[in-house]
C-alpha cells in the first residue's frame, strides 16, 4: 500500500501545486501517517503547511477547536468530530484544505457500539467537508495503513471535483 500512497500523494501534489492551494492534516489514530504520505511527494513544502496529531481529546479541543460537548455527545470516534477536525485544521493551520482521521486502530479502545477498526476520515474546507467510515479490524498496523490510504483517496477525489 505504500507504493499506492506515493502515487496518490503525487496526484494530490499536482492538483494543489498547480492551483497554489494549501493543505494540512489533523490526525488522531493515524498518528501522522497521512502527513508522512503527503510529504513523500517532492515539492510538498510548496503547499503542505503542517499537521496536528491530536491523539488526546484535549488536543482536539484546544488546538482544533472541537467542541467538548460534541465529543461528549457523539464520541471522538464519529463523523461529526472528523468534520470538526477538518474545519479546525483549516483555521489553526490557515490552509485551504485539510484531511483528518479519528478512530480506534486497536488493539484496544473499542466498544460494542464503536468497535476496533472503526475509523472516520474526512477532508475538505471550512463549510464543505466529506467523510468516509471505515470498518473492520485487520490489526493495528493494517488498520492505520488502510485509513491512511482511504484518506488519501478521499482527498484526491475531493480535490479533483472541487479544486
Amino acid at each position: 500500500m505504500e507504493l499506492e500512497n506515493r502515487i496518490l500523494s503525487r496526484e494530490i501534489h499536482q492538483l494543489l501545486y498547480e492551483k497554489d492551494f494549501s493543505l494540512g492534516t489533523a490526525e488522531s489514530c493515524t498518528g501522522g501517517k497521512i502527513a508522512e504520505a503527503i510529504i513523500a511527494a517532492p515539492g510538498a513544502s510548496h503547499y503542505f503547511k503542517g499537521s496536528i496529531v491530536s491523539y488526546a481529546d484535549e488536543v482536539k479541543v484546544r488546538l482544533l477547536n472541537v467542541a467538548p460537548q460534541l465529543i461528549e455527545e457523539k464520541n471522538a470516534v464519529s463523523e461529526e468530530v472528523a468534520k470538526a477536525m477538518v474545519e479546525g485544521a483549516c483555521d489553526t493551520l490557515n490552509v485551504d484544505y485539510a484531511v483528518a482521521a479519528t478512530g480506534f486502530a486497536g488493539p484496544g479502545g473499542g466498544t460494542n457500539e464503536i468497535p476496533v477498526g472503526t475509523i472516520y476520515v474526512a477532508c475538505g474546507t471550512k463549510g464543505d467537508v466529506v467523510t468516509m467510515k471505515i470498518t473492520g479490524d485487520e490489526g493495528r498496523d493494517p488498520n492505520i495503513s488502510n485509513a491512511t490510504n482511504q484518506a488519501l483517496q478521499l482527498l484526491l477525489k475531493y480535490l479533483a471535483e472541487k479544486a
